[in-house]
């Protein structure tokens, strides 16, 4: 299935996504994910589907789709005044002349008391107010999922239609209300630009990413006569293998590894981190980032859509789609709320005029309880928060694959770390090596060889290290030999130690295997053509052969010990820094390694990790997160292929951005900062987003719970309630906003 992703404009509440979901879910379309935040809609397209079609239902609805998967769905036109903010600037001047005779005892105009005049001051605005929420009111009404714009354009048609039937009847004394629908529709109108004035913030870190990806570039080509030639491109247009120049000052434009010159590059864009780095021949350079001094040319890796921060950018836009559990039952109340609020005016209306015995006040307290009443903040309590708080991550180096995760991390109570390539740096240096020689040394063996012995006891090639069994016919193992085989099993692996150990033994004569496979927890292990069975792999291989369980990768020939390798592997420099941390915050700390026991524990004191569970299988692993996990929610972070299996059962699987693929698509967060220094801020972001989006219910509850019955009782009038109505929305967003620059560490 193709992923989609639109932009919908007119989608600008909970009820306009939850209409848009169920819409495109009707039509067979799978994983809908609408964010009224951004607007971003995603889906899956099923097979043999008309997008035409799709596209012509949502403009039914009131929707509109202008981008088709990051491409404009309209001729680019210059950016226009905000809609809402227009429509304001429209009715505000009618507005304001009608709210003057409320003034009258400090400003009296006589002229606008009158009936026709009032009349004729209110039309311009309520028909503008009507082509936008009474059009939207209807559609959605029409479609079974009544919004909040039902509430406003019934509120203000009350108003305008009580007051019309006043001045038709002559009796414009008792029903002259002109002002308040028109003030209803002005000051909805301001509400909804202040609130996607504030949308729009919560949303800067991931559109200041987003307009990174579109750049010029220096693209390299040849003429006839085989002359470099420069000109500029647009960096969509650069494909895989195309030749870049990059200058002191310019942008990356897309994924790239250095053929020519050194730099110095600033990767904040991707990893948070300010301190700019130098980059070499071979070197990758991540597309969006600053090339701060130097001069390289470069070979595109990666397309524009392909690149490191567009997979940012497109997974933050489907994280930000979802919807954690706690906003189950916001979504379930937003979806009845609008025919509950009809069902209170209407009771109000009733109620107020049996009581009072007043037509009037009662129609106005029942206009008041429709325009204050607001679903928008129980829509937008969740999706704001989750926009700035997953925004701040991106900006930062963290990238949160689900919402889910966000809820998730308020309630880890243990941290769970592999060893190799994520508390150590993984980087591997050889440190020592020796082949084992059984009963023969180098020193015998060169004498029988000096004696000359038969050639089927001994072979001569290189150092001699291992006697020749009778029967066989030169395969006595040199240290070049050994290096060769070593080699040859290793290049197979993706393991740091089989990296380390392949390209310092990197040689053009290395052995072509009949079979070859990698076993996880365990090593390599390969059959030649002549049926001669060579493992290179952990001590578990070489466990009845020796006693020594020191060293890290142990070489066998037909069940027979032939050599081991030793490599050095450095502690990343913040993992101490990061386990004390953990520790102050009251959060357990285990090390899962499939290493071996006494190198694990050295590990595990010099950091101060609490418990250490060594020489584990991938399987053993899973079995472990799994029995962890039934005792208090466990997060898990690893590198590796042999730790996906664990970091997808794992309550939070979290991933380094240097870690394997698999590891990494199985992950629930990835640290892109190329360590764990942003381990904190992860965790961080995700108990604070929480906190965030539980005082946004918490708020968006209590406004309605006490709104609607204040405006029901007559203590406030219409007019003040669309102004509070149209800021409750605001008071959201810009708590939401304050996660940009909250302490969370």
């Amino acid at each position: 299935m193709e992923t989609m992703n639109w932009k919908v404009d007119g989608m600008t509440c909970a009820n306009c996504a939850l209409t848009i979901h169920k819409y495109l879910e009707k039509e067979g379309m799978k994983n809908v994910k609408a964010n009224p935040a951004s607007g971003e809609v995603l889906f899956d397209l099923v097979e043999n589907t008309d997008t035409a079609k799709l596209e012509r239902g949502l403009e039914s609805l009131g929707y509109q789709v202008a981008e088709r998967n990051g491409v404009s769905a309209k001729p680019v036109e210059k950016k226009k005044m905000n809609r809402f903010l227009r429509y304001v600037l429209l009715c505000a001047p009618f507005t304001l002349v009608l709210m003057l005779h409320m003034f009258e005892k400090w400003i009296h105009i006589h002229w606008l008391m009158n009936p026709w005049v009032q009349l004729g001051l209110c039309i311009p605005v309520y028909v503008i107010g009507m082509s936008f929420f009474g059009r939207s009111a209807w559609k959605s009404i029409r479609n079974g999922m009544p919004n909040m714009n039902v509430l406003v354009a019934v509120g203000a048609t009350a108003a305008f239609v009580y007051s019309l039937y006043g001045t038709l009847t002559g009796q414009a004394e008792q029903y002259l209300f002109y002002e308040t629908a028109a003030t209803i529709i002005t000051l909805v109108f301001l509400g909804n630009y202040l609130e996607d004035a504030s949308v729009e913030q919560t949303q800067r870190a991931l559109n200041s990413l987003a307009k990174s990806q579109k750049i010029m570039a220096n693209m390299i080509a040849f003429d006839d006569h085989h002359h470099e030639q420069i000109f500029p491109v647009e960096n969509t247009v650069l494909h895989v293998g195309d030749l870049i120049l990059i200058k002191s000052g310019e942008q990356i434009p897309a994924d790239c590894k250095i053929l020519w010159g050194e730099a110095t590059v600033n990767e904040a864009i991707i990893t948070g981190e300010s301190l700019p780095l130098t980059k070499k021949q071979k070197d990758q350079l991540i597309g969006g980032s600053i090339l701060i001094d130097g001069t390289v040319k470069a070979q595109v890796t990666a397309t524009a859509k392909d690149s490191v921060l567009s997979n940012i950018v497109n997974l933050v836009k489907q994280a930000q789609g979802e919807k954690p559990p706690v906003q189950q039952l916001a979504d379930k109340i937003s979806a009845i709320f609008v025919p509950i609020v009809l069902g209170i005016a209407l009771v109000t209306l009733a109620a107020n005029w049996i009581i009072i015995k007043e037509f009037t006040p009662a129609l106005m307290r029942s206009i008041a309880v429709l325009v204050i009443a607001c679903p928008c903040a129980m829509g937008l309590a969740t999706p704001a928060a989750i926009a700035v708080g997953l925004g701040r991550a991106a900006k930062n180096g963290v990238l949160f694959r689900n919402a889910k995760s966000l809820e998730l991390f308020k309630n880890i109570t243990q941290v769970v770390f592999d060893k190799t390539g994520t508390l150590t740096t993984g980087n591997f240096v050889l440190a020592d090596w020796k082949v084992v020689n059984g009963e023969w040394s180098e020193t015998n063996a060169e004498s029988a060889i000096g004696n000359r012995q038969s050639a089927n006891e001994y072979a001569t090639a290189g150092n001699i290290v291992m006697k020749v069994e009778p029967g066989t016919h030169h395969s006595l193992i040199t240290t070049h030999e050994f290096q060769r085989i070593v080699y040859s099993l290793e290049k197979y692996s993706n393991h740091p130690i089989a990296a380390c150990i392949a390209s310092s033994w990197k040689t053009n004569k290395d052995e072509r295997w009949a079979s070859i496979e990698e076993i996880k927890g365990f090593g390599m292990k390969a059959v030649t053509k002549e049926g001669v069975e060579w493992i290179a792999g952990s001590y578990k291989a070489a466990a009845t052969e020796t006693s020594d369980e020191t060293h890290n990768v142990y070489v066998l020939r037909n069940g027979k010990l032939v050599g081991w390798v030793d490599v050095k592997d450095e502690v990343r420099a913040e993992a101490k820094t990061i386990v004390q941390y953990l520790k102050s915050k009251n959060i357990k700390t285990i090390l899962l390694s499939g290493d071996r026991k006494t190198k694990s524990e050295a590990i595990a004191k010099q950091l101060g990790i609490d418990e250490v569970i060594a020489e584990q299988t991938p399987e053993q692993k899973l079995e472990v997160i799994e029995r962890l996990n039934k005792i208090t929610p466990t997060a898990m972070v690893g590198d590796g292929i042999n730790d996906a299996p664990a970091l997808a059962k794992a309550t939070i699987g979290i991933s380094l951005s240097e870690a394997s693929q698999v590891a990494m698509q199985t992950a629930d967060v990835v640290l892109m900062n190329h360590g764990l220094k942003n381990l904190p801020l992860s965790l961080g972001l995700g108990k604070h987003t929480f906190i965030t989006i539980k005082q946004n219910l918490f708020w968006a509850f209590f406004y309605n719970i006490i709104a609607i019955p204040v405006a029901a009782f007559g203590l406030l009038t219409p007019t003040f309630g669309a102004l509070v109505m149209g800021l409750s929305d605001v008071v959201l967003a810009i708590n939401s906003v304050r996660l940009f620059v909250k302490r969370v560490v």
